[in-house]
């Protein structure tokens, strides 16, 4: 097949059927994460930032090549999850600029914007390093442009850029050493060979497949196309309950008639506005704002039995927000916002000075809007945000660069770094003295990680078993076996010096009363002088977080 130039019509299909392929190996590529720790995220995060990027393509009404690419990069700006995420967004902000102000592109434009990709975010990344999935971009890359000497049809660039890139995924370990003592290929490269994949088959002639979306984000798009976020009265809400409903088709004693989408929907459309049902052969989704949610209710069983039931009242909602918005119009001088999972870990940093809370982390990395928009709850002419993950740091980074304030990043790896910088914070310095001295204090403590093993390998010279517990110290795995009380012992241990003066035991979901007593008792009998501080984190995956000062 000979395709000499690319369209935006056929370029959707290809971002959609990517994106699909994607989804459908998410597992796979959390799968390859380094350390055998049940937060392996970069499939989920990719896939995340991705759907984004998508969803702001599908809402882009532009034919124009240049513009729809930029669409994909914003989509994915915005959603970007992790470091994976954001490395995927700049590979495709590089790409719609090289693009830009074209209405077509062809072989050689396909080739150049996938260079511009590789340049972007290689400048993106502070100390790039080579066996991740910025190598399978460049390599990948400079091969396509290669090609476009020889040849003027899109596919076969397309097909030489996948090619290269399985090749070079392939050859990752070679170049990161620790890929290959744990035997498995990068875990980002991977998930772009998915991506690339999913490119190629669109351009071959599969179809793409359009995946329902969840209810919650098919709600949102519609309310950011009707317009529910202008500034109206709660007297101005004609139709005052958002109503949803989840209706198991022809299931249940209420059931009176077959159900017919067309139907269905013009029925609903009568009672209310905003709405939205999504249908296949089994399940109804409904969104409507209405005044009379009982009758949505009522008709949804005709049809089958209701699963799900949500109705909130937009009045009040609104009464809320209104009155939120008035107390929050005081702007502070400075603001601190940082990420951390666990309702527990959020009143510690709200003690000691953190003006707002993400909840996030290992296993959910929150996105640049995300962040974007814990930092705009509390409006502020200065931000300070602190990651307490080191996944964190590009999403962090790309979100004080969008937001209209001085904003730094104060570079925490994790939570107990993050704690420690806050006694280095003084809202009465600037913002780069304050970066400094928060900075300054992460030196003056040791994190140490508690959690289980999710499969059998082999690393750091010592022998892993799927449902052990590991012990990490400064994110490495020094410590492993069957007992959590021997592994968290053992884990202190290793951390304690001749200079510790404090042991803090930050207690997560999996964490008991009994077990951590026991820990405290153990520190104050062999380290008579070491103080003990114990707080509830609540915290997902880590039964144990510890700190050593």
């Amino acid at each position: 097949m000979d395709v000499k130039s690319l369209k935006t019509k056929k370029f959707k299909d290809m971002v959609i059927l990517g994106r699909k392929r994607l989804d459908e190996q998410t597992e796979y590529v959390n799968s390859l994460n380094v350390f055998p720790v049940p937060d392996g995220d970069t499939g989920t995060n990719m896939n995340l930032s991705f759907t984004s990027g998508v969803n702001s393509v599908k809402e882009s009404t532009s034919e124009k090549m240049g513009e729809t690419a930029q669409a994909l990069a914003k989509g994915l700006l915005m959603g970007a999850r992790g470091n994976s995420g954001v490395i995927l967004s700049q590979l495709f902000r590089g790409f719609s600029k090289a693009i830009e102000g074209k209405d077509e592109i062809n072989a050689q434009d396909l080739a150049e914007a996938f260079q511009g990709g590789v340049d972007s975010a290689y400048n993106a990344v502070m100390k790039p390093v080579e066996g991740t999935i910025l190598t399978v971009a460049r390599q990948s890359a400079k091969a396509g442009m290669k090609k476009a000497e020889s040849t003027d049809n899109v596919i076969e660039v397309m097909e030489t850029v996948l090619s290269a890139a399985k090749k070079s995924l392939k050859k990752t370990p070679d170049l990161l050493p620790i890929l290959k003592e744990v035997g498995v290929v990068d875990s980002g490269g991977q998930g772009l060979v998915y991506i690339y994949e999913g490119f190629l088959s669109s351009l071959t002639g599969e179809e793409p497949v359009e995946e329902e979306h969840e209810l919650a984000e098919l709600v949102r798009a519609e309310h950011h196309r009707s317009g529910v976020h202008e500034h109206v009265s709660s007297e101005d809400i004609q139709f005052g309950y958002c109503t949803e409903i989840m209706v198991h088709i022809g299931e249940g004693e209420t059931v009176e008639k077959e159900f017919d989408y067309d139907e269905f929907r013009n029925y609903l459309d009568k009672v209310g506005d905003s709405l939205l049902v999504v249908a296949d052969d089994e399940i109804i989704k409904v969104h409507v704002h209405t005044e009379k949610p009982g009758d949505v209710m009522n008709y949804g069983q005709k049809f089958g039995s209701l699963m799900k039931i949500k109705v909130d009242n937009m009045r009040e909602q609104h009464s809320e927000l209104s009155d939120n918005s008035t107390k929050a119009a005081a702007k502070k001088d400075f603001a601190v916002v940082a990420i951390a999972p666990g309702e527990g870990l959020k009143v510690l940093f709200e003690s000691l000075g953190v003006d707002c809370v993400l909840q996030g982390g290992q296993t959910m990395n929150p996105s640049t809007e995300d962040i974007v928009k814990a930092m705009e709850s509390v409006p502020a002419d200065n931000y300070i945000i602190l990651p307490n993950n080191k996944n964190i740091f590009m999403a962090a980074e790309q979100a004080a660069q969008v937001i209209e304030a001085n904003a730094t990043v104060v570079e925490t790896k994790t939570i107990q770094q993050g704690l420690t910088a806050m006694l280095g914070y003084n809202p009465a310095q600037d913002l780069d003295t304050n970066k400094s001295s928060m900075t300054d204090e992460l030196g003056l403590v040791k994190s140490g990680q508690v959690t289980f093993a999710v499969r059998d390998t082999e690393i750091n010279g010592l022998t892993i078993r799927k449902d052990d517990y590991m012990g990490l110290i400064d994110g490495e795995i020094k410590v492993t076996e069957s007992d959590m009380y021997n592994v968290t012992v053992e884990t202190i241990r290793q951390m304690i010096d001749d200079e510790s003066e404090i042991v803090t035991l930050l207690v997560g979901e999996e964490g008991t009363m009994e077990e951590t007593e026991k820990i405290g008792a153990f520190i104050e009998e062999a380290y008579s002088e070491i103080e003990v501080e114990i707080h509830a984190g609540d915290q997902p995956v880590y039964p144990y977080l510890i700190s050593v000062e």
